[in-house]
C-alpha cells in the first residue's frame, strides 16, 4: 500500500500541501484532480522524492519500482526504438552481459533471465507503443534531435509506459497527444497492471480508466470510490450536507451569541450565559465548499452577417506553393456552424485552421470569405507569448486602442479578471488564468467565428466545463480542435475529418470515430482486401492517370489565366488609352478590336479545355 501521511509542504511562504493523509489501496487506479494551482505537481514531486515535504512522510512498499517522466525531454542522435528500449535497463544489462560472459554458468543463467523476462519480444511491444503513440515505422528510426519538443515528451512517455513500474505516476498524459494517441493511452492504461496515479483533466479518461478520484483542496486531500462521474456526484451530496450543517450551526451559534448578549448583566443568569460564552469559543466553524467565482467565460456576441460566412472550392494550402500540405478543399462555413477538425498530429488540422483564419493563402481553387467578418484564432503559441511583466489590464488596453476605461474593463471582466485580478502580474497567473486572458485578448472585437486550437490543455476539469457552457451559448460559429472528447461531443455539431492529403466530412457520431480509431465495432470482413498484382498494377495505373490529369487542369487553369490578363490589357487599351501598354499604345482601334475578338475566341476555347479536364478529373476520382 503506497500511504500520504500528514504530507505538508510550504514554498515561497505559502502553504501548498496542508496535512494531506490519504492511504491508496494497491493496485488501486488513482485520478488526482485538483483546481490549478492547488498542489497536484508539488504532491507528485514529494511521491517520487524530487521535493522533501516539511512535514509527513510517503511510505511505499519495500523495492516497488516507481515510474514517472523526467521534466528533460530525451534527446540526441537515438532513435525514438532505441530510447524506448533503453527504458528496461535490466534487459539492456543483461544483453549488454550476454555479449562479453565467458562463464557458461553465468551465460546461462542471463539467457534464462531474458527468457523469463521476455526480452526477446521486447522490440515489438516497444514499435507498438509508439504506434499507438502516432510514430509511424520512419518516424521509429529517426534520431530524437529531429522531432519537436511534443513529439520528443511522446519518446519519453513510451519509454515510461515500457519500462512498466510497479508504480506508474502520470502529470497530464494526454498534454502533447492528438486525440487518435489519447484514445490509445486510454486503452493501454485500462489494461494496466499495477498502481496507477494519473493527474489527469480529462474527464473520458477518469471515468473510464480510474477506480478512486484523491481530489485536493485547500492544502487536503480526499479519496472518493468510483470514477470522476462519481465523484462530482459525492461532492455534491457533500456539499449539500456541509450547506445544511453550517445553516444548522450558524442558526445555533446566532441563538447561543443573543443569549450571551442578553445574559451577560445579570448575575442571575451570569454563570448560564459564561457557559454558553465558552460553548461558542469552542465551536468549529464549518466552512462551505467554495467556487472560484473568477472562474468565467463569457464570449461577446458578433453582429449578424449572411450566410455563407467561409467557402472554399478545390482549394489547397501548405508552406510552399508547390508542395501543398492539402488539396481540393471543398468546405462551406455558416454563422451558427460547429465543426471539429479530427485527424492525428501532422495531417494539416492547424495548417486548415491557419488557411480559415486567412494565415495561409490559398494555393490553389478558391476561398471566398464574407465581407466585415471578424475572426478569433486561439493557438497555444498565444498562452506562451504573454508578456509576463505586464498585466491584463495593459494588455488589453494596448489591444484595444482607442476604447474607454469602461469597455476594456468589461471584456477582461467577462473572462474572470475583475478588480485586483486585472492587475496582476502575467508571469503571476496560473497556465489557466493566462488561457483565459488569451482568449479574452482574441474576442475583443466580437468575432463572427472562433478557431480554437486545442484550448484545453492548460484548463483544470470545471475550467472546462465554464468553457462548453459558454461555447455553448456563443452566437457565432465555431471551429474545434481538441482531444478533448468531452468537449468535442459537446460543443460539435459537424465533425471533419483531415487525413489523406484533404478534408472531408465525417457522417459518424463521435462514438463512431473513436471506435474507427480504436478498430472495434467495425464491419466484418477485410475492407480493403488484398489485391492481386494484377489489380496492384491497375491502382497503381489508376493513380498515374489521377496524377496527369491534375496536371493537365493545371496547365489549362493557367492558360485561362494568361488569356483573361490579356484580355484585361487590350480592354485597358480600349477604353483607356493613357494607361495602355506600350506595345497596345501604338496600334490603332481596329487592330486592337482583331487582337480582341482573337484573344476572346482563344479564352473561350481554353476555358472549354479547363472544364473537360474537370470534368475527365472528377469521373477519375
Amino acid at each position: 500500500m503506497l500511504a500520504m501521511n500528514n504530507i505538508t509542504v510550504r514554498l515561497g511562504g505559502r502553504t501548498i500541501l496542508d496535512g494531506a493523509t490519504a492511504a491508496i489501496p494497491p493496485g488501486g487506479r488513482i485520478g488526482l484532480i485538483g483546481r490549478n494551482g492547488a498542489g497536484k505537481s508539488t504532491l507528485m514531486k514529494v511521491m517520487i522524492g524530487e521535493l522533501e515535504p516539511d512535514d509527513g512522510e510517503i511510505e511505499m512498499p519495500r523495492l516497488a519500482k516507481l515510474g514517472y517522466i523526467a521534466q528533460e525531454a530525451p534527446h540526441g542522435a537515438m532513435t525514438p526504438l532505441d530510447t524506448v528500449l533503453a527504458a528496461d535497463v535490466e534487459r539492456t544489462s543483461l544483453l549488454e552481459e550476454a555479449e562479453t560472459c565467458t562463464d557458461p554458468d553465468r551465460l546461462g543463467d542471463v539467457h534464462e533471465r531474458l527468457l523469463a523476462i521476455d526480452a526477446y519480444s521486447a522490440p515489438s511491444r516497444a514499435a507498438i507503443i509508439l504506434t499507438g503513440l502516432g510514430f509511424d515505422d520512419e518516424m521509429q528510426n529517426r534520431p530524437l534531435d529531429s522531432f519537436s519538443g511534443g513529439w520528443k515528451m511522446r519518446v519519453a512517455l513510451g519509454a515510461l509506459l515500457f519500462s512498466q513500474p510497479d508504480v506508474l505516476l502520470l502529470d497530464e498524459p494526454s498534454n502533447h497527444l492528438d486525440l487518435e494517441a489519447t484514445l490509445w493511452l486510454e486503452n493501454f492504461l485500462k489494461a494496466y497492471p499495477a498502481t496507477l496515479i494519473v493527474i489527469s483533466h480529462e474527464r473520458d479518461l477518469l471515468n473510464n480508466v480510474v477506480d478512486h478520484i484523491l481530489h485536493l483542496q485547500g492544502g487536503k486531500v480526499t479519496l472518493y470510490p468510483g470514477g470522476y462521474d462519481s465523484f462530482e456526484r459525492q461532492r455534491a451530496e457533500r456539499a449539500a450536507q456541509l450547506a445544511a450543517a453550517k445553516a444548522s450551526q450558524d442558526a445555533q451559534r446566532a441563538k447561543l451569541q443573543d443569549y450571551v448578549a442578553r445574559n451577560s448583566a445579570r448575575a442571575s443568569t451570569a454563570k448560564q450565559a459564561q457557559s454558553r460564552a465558552k460553548m461558542l469559543a469552542k465551536m468549529q466553524p464549518i466552512t462551505a465548499l467554495m467556487e472560484d467565482p473568477s472562474l468565467s467565460f463569457d464570449f461577446p456576441s458578433p453582429s449578424e452577417l449572411k450566410p455563407p460566412l467561409i467557402t472554399l472550392d478545390l482549394a489547397a494550402v501548405g508552406y510552399a506553393e508547390d508542395n501543398p500540405i492539402l488539396r481540393r478543399l471543398n468546405l462551406r462555413i455558416d454563422p451558427d456552424d460547429r465543426i471539429a477538425l479530427l485527424g492525428r498530429n501532422g495531417n494539416g488540422k492547424t495548417t486548415l485552421a491557419r488557411l480559415l483564419a486567412a494565415q495561409l493563402p490559398a494555393l490553389e481553387g478558391a476561398m471566398e470569405t464574407a465581407g466585415k467578418m471578424q475572426i478569433g484564432y486561439f493557438t497555444q503559441y498565444q498562452v506562451e507569448e504573454l508578456e509576463a511583466d505586464s498585466t491584463p489590464l495593459e494588455q488589453m488596453t494596448r489591444a484595444m486602442k482607442g476604447k474607454t476605461p469602461a469597455a476594456v474593463r468589461a471584456q477582461l471582466g467577462r473572462f474572470g479578471f475583475s478588480g485586483n485580478r486585472a492587475m496582476s502580474s502575467v508571469g503571476t497567473l496560473s497556465g489557466g488564468e493566462r488561457a483565459r486572458l488569451a482568449l479574452a485578448l482574441i474576442t475583443r472585437d466580437a468575432p463572427h467565428l472562433l478557431i480554437l486550437d486545442e484550448p484545453t490543455n492548460h484548463l483544470d476539469v470545471d475550467a472546462r466545463e465554464a468553457l462548453v457552457q459558454a461555447l455553448n451559448e456563443y452566437d457565432g460559429a465555431v471551429i474545434l480542435i481538441s482531444h478533448d472528447r468531452h468537449m468535442v461531443e459537446l460543443t460539435a455539431d459537424r465533425l471533419v475529418l483531415v487525413d489523406a492529403g484533404t478534408a472531408t466530412e465525417y457522417n459518424g457520431s463521435m462514438r463512431d470515430y473513436m471506435d474507427f480509431v480504436l478498430g472495434i465495432n467495425q464491419p466484418k470482413g477485410d475492407p480493403k482486401p488484398k489485391m492481386s498484382k494484377k489489380d496492384k498494377k491497375a491502382d497503381a495505373f489508376h493513380r498515374d492517370q489521377i496524377r496527369k490529369m491534375e496536371n493537365k487542369v493545371k496547365t489549362a487553369e493557367k492558360a485561362v489565366a494568361e488569356l483573361q490578363a490579356q484580355c484585361s490589357d487590350i480592354d485597358r487599351a480600349m477604353f483607356d488609352p493613357s494607361s495602355a501598354k506600350p506595345e497596345h499604345a501604338k496600334l490603332t482601334m481596329s487592330e486592337l478590336a482583331r487582337q480582341r475578338t482573337r484573344l476572346g475566341e482563344l479564352l473561350a476555347e481554353a476555358e472549354a479545355a479547363w472544364l473537360e479536364c474537370n470534368e475527365k478529373l472528377e469521373a477519375l476520382n
